[in-house]
């Protein structure tokens, strides 16, 4: 029990370090063309690993350009993370894009046409 409490302060404490990072640590222009945070992280048990979702605005172009300069950024982030975060080992990160957002406004419009739909009375 205490160790997934410490995996979970520890995955916090990622969370919050890397905001910081996207707001002004990471200065590559790619990152900054969208509106990027960090929707979660979650920690392998051993605290090896961190998986970072983060969701990004913006058409398609925009975001993969955002994930390709995440993906270069991340020997920086595990560093400024070891720097700030007193652990014996800096978890190796991983940036994933979280698109539940996005999943979750087409499922709302779709839930929305569909009740348009049925209150439009049927053709005479």
């Amino acid at each position: 029990m205490a160790t997934s409490r410490r995996v979970e302060r520890v995955a916090e404490l990622i969370k919050r370090e890397i905001s910081q990072l996207l707001l002004n640590g990471i200065k590559d222009d790619r990152v900054g063309q969208g509106l990027v945070s960090v929707t979660d992280v979650e920690v392998s048990g051993d605290l090896q690993h961190a998986q970072v979702y983060v969701s990004i605005y913006g058409p398609p172009e925009v975001r993969a350009q955002a994930m390709a300069g995440l993906h270069s950024a991340t020997g920086y982030v595990r560093s400024m993370l070891g720097q700030r975060i007193r652990l014996r080992r800096t978890p190796e990160v991983i940036f994933r894009e979280d698109t539940s957002l996005e999943r979750g406004s087409r499922v709302i419009a779709l839930l929305n046409r569909l009740r348009q739909d049925q209150s439009t009375p049927p053709p005479a």
